[in-house]
């Protein structure tokens, strides 16, 4: 196809030097084919190398705005006009490529050390030496000198209506479509994208027109399309996005290079770290694996604390997509088994950017593509380190902080204190069961939560009803750790004093050692009766010895518990159990109660 398109163009060109008044580069009316725009230098360099392996005079243009131009020429207007239509009739250029003027162009990059804009006469880039000219380049992309340039000469008329009409007539369904969405991201159009140019696409197209200044024909020349997608892509404008082919990961994929680099393999990812203000990051997924490794995978991924939990998301046999937001960030994980390998991706961006985020995923969701290579544990350095809060480098999502709690009766209702439950997006019991708040007493720091689902306990507290000896044993029941133990963590001490040290009544001092993590658990009794409740670690600016903590009265409790409506249960008098026989009374009954953002 494309050897024939060299030769159709060749005959073309041929044929034109031999028409009376032809000239390639005429000085008074010098046109161009224009095939392609590139939103950065370095894709426009790629891209070009293409089409000048295949087609002649081909150069490369800035465009201003930090916008590269791919076009064929020069011409005359009528000879650029029989290129354009040989040259898209035989699918050797895209389809809504279109003749553009010398003013729309600006330096020239591509043949290094061509400057056509300021010659009468097209030289072959195929007969000039090419040499190293990248800070020329360089200079190209960001030289200070263009804002201070003259103005621009006037525009060349653009096409009829006729024309418009004739070059729409050329378009795809695709590209009739992409058309569409693009009146429809300006706010032009809000019917299906069907590719359909009804009255309705006419309306918004005349819309467009009227708002941008032009003849509201109802049919956008080649020049208005174009400008069209150029307002639809400048959203991506610095971002940078480049093909990424990673042969470790097996993995080629659009990646915004302008906000983010790659950093590390920590299998089964690569990790690519934000370079500036923007906190973007992207993870690529990368491991062998069946059916259970994906389904065991999808609920991995839902624990990072980069994927928020509220979100909507979807598990089928082969694949899964995770969306995660909060309002600090939005992720989106994709990720497919195939052929017993299991890869994807996870884009992480800050909240409020919705615009961008959504082309920047489109994009990133077509560009997506398989290929040889899988992200080794043993090569990548696997056990280099390990964290108990790190997952393959990503940090688990934790809870804002973990407290004690206890049962109080068979349906789940369980109390702690109310500094635990301040505040939170959402609680937690045991870290699997979510729980509301249903009483606060602020005057002693109790909170009573009851589960939003249907939990039965082993165990729950039964309640002391005779006041407790002082200096009597007592046991106290928590995680210390906020949960980094699996299991509550027992305490014993002494009741020094049924009354603060200032006298308060309703609480008690223990001579007993706690940390922060052990507030809101049980202080049970030699005979494990529940007596009170811990509370939180504070000397209110006093510095105390370290085995003093004080409880909240076990009677307080009864009250606050009878006024949210639940009942408390009575301890039966009896013998005392043994040691181990306590130990199992306080680990049944105590739960970690933990607030989540």
């Amino acid at each position: 196809m494309f050897a024939r398109s060299i030769r159709i163009l060749a005959a073309v060109v041929l044929a034109l030097t031999l028409l009376p008044g032809f000239a390639r580069a005429q000085a008074d009316d010098p046109v161009w084919v224009q095939i392609e725009a590139q939103p950065s230098l370095a894709q426009a360099e790629s891209s070009i190398r293409g089409y000048a392996d295949r087609l002649q005079d081909v150069n490369g243009f800035a465009l201003g705005g930090g916008w590269y131009a791919i076009a064929l020429g020069p011409y005359s207007r009528d000879d650029a006009n029989r290129v354009l239509q040989v040259l898209r009739r035989e699918g050797a250029i895209p389809r809504d490529s279109y003749v553009a003027f010398t003013s729309s162009f600006r330096q020239q990059f591509w043949p290094r050390g061509t400057d056509l804009l300021n010659d009468t006469v097209a030289t072959s880039p195929l007969d000039e030496a090419q040499p190293d000219t990248s800070a020329i380049d360089d200079a190209v992309a960001t030289s200070p000198d263009v804002a201070d340039a003259p103005p621009e000469p006037a525009p060349e008329p653009d096409e009829t209506l006729s024309q418009a009409r004739r070059g729409e007539s050329l378009l795809t369904r695709e590209e009739r479509m992409q058309l569409q969405v693009a009146l429809k991201w300006a706010g032009f159009y809000n019917a299906a994208i069907d590719g359909a140019f009804g009255r309705g696409t006419r309306g918004s197209m005349a819309e467009w027109q009227d708002r941008q200044g032009y003849d509201p024909t109802g049919v956008l020349t080649t020049r208005q399309r174009a400008e069209l997608f150029r307002q639809y892509n400048a959203v991506l404008e610095g971002l940078d996005l480049r093909t990424v082919s990673d042969d470790t990961a097996g993995i080629r994929l659009l990646v915004p290079t302008g906000v983010m680099k790659f950093d590390r393999y920590e299998a089964p990812f690569a990790h690519f770290t934000p370079t500036g203000d923007i906190d973007a990051r992207l993870i690529l997924i990368s491991q062998e694996g069946d059916q259970q490794a994906l389904f065991g995978l999808y609920d991995i991924m839902q624990t990072l604390a980069i994927i928020p939990e509220d979100g909507p998301r979807e598990r089928n046999r082969d694949g899964f997509t995770i969306v995660g937001e909060n309002a600090r960030l939005v992720s989106h994980t994709e990720v497919t088994l195939r052929n017993g390998r299991i890869k994807g991706w996870t884009l992480v961006w800050p909240s409020g950017d919705e615009e961008r985020r959504t082309r920047l995923l489109g994009e990133m969701q077509k560009s997506f593509e398989r290929i040889d290579g899988i992200v080794m544990p043993a090569a990548m350095g696997a056990d280099s380190g390990q964290s108990i809060d790190l997952l393959a480098g990503l940090e688990i999502r934790k809870p804002i902080l973990s407290r004690s709690g206890f049962y109080v009766d068979a349906r789940g209702h369980a109390v702690t204190t109310a500094e635990a439950v301040q505040q939170c997006g959402r609680i937690t019991l045991d870290s699997k069961t979510e729980a509301e708040v249903i009483a606060t007493d602020e005057a002693t720091g109790i909170a009573v939560l009851r589960p939003t689902s249907s939990i039965a306990p082993f165990g729950y507290a039964r309640f002391a009803t005779a006041t407790p000896r002082l200096q009597s044993e007592v046991a106290s029941a928590g995680y210390p750790y906020e949960g980094r133990l699996a299991a509550p963590t027992l305490n014993f001490g002494k009741l020094a004093e049924l009354q603060g040290l200032a006298g308060e009544t309703g609480v008690a001092r223990l001579s007993l050692q706690s940390l922060a993590g052990d507030a809101g658990g049980p202080v049970m009794d030699a005979s494990g009766a529940v007596i009170g409740m811990l509370k939180p670690v504070s000397a209110e600016g006093r510095q105390l010895p370290p085995d003093v903590t004080f409880a909240v009265d076990g009677q307080i409790l009864v009250r606050v518990l009878g006024q949210a409506g639940v009942t408390p249960v009575a301890a039966d008098t009896g013998p005392s159990p043994a040691p181990e026989g306590l130990t199992r009374i306080g680990m049944a009954m105590t739960v970690l109660v933990s607030c989540w953002e």
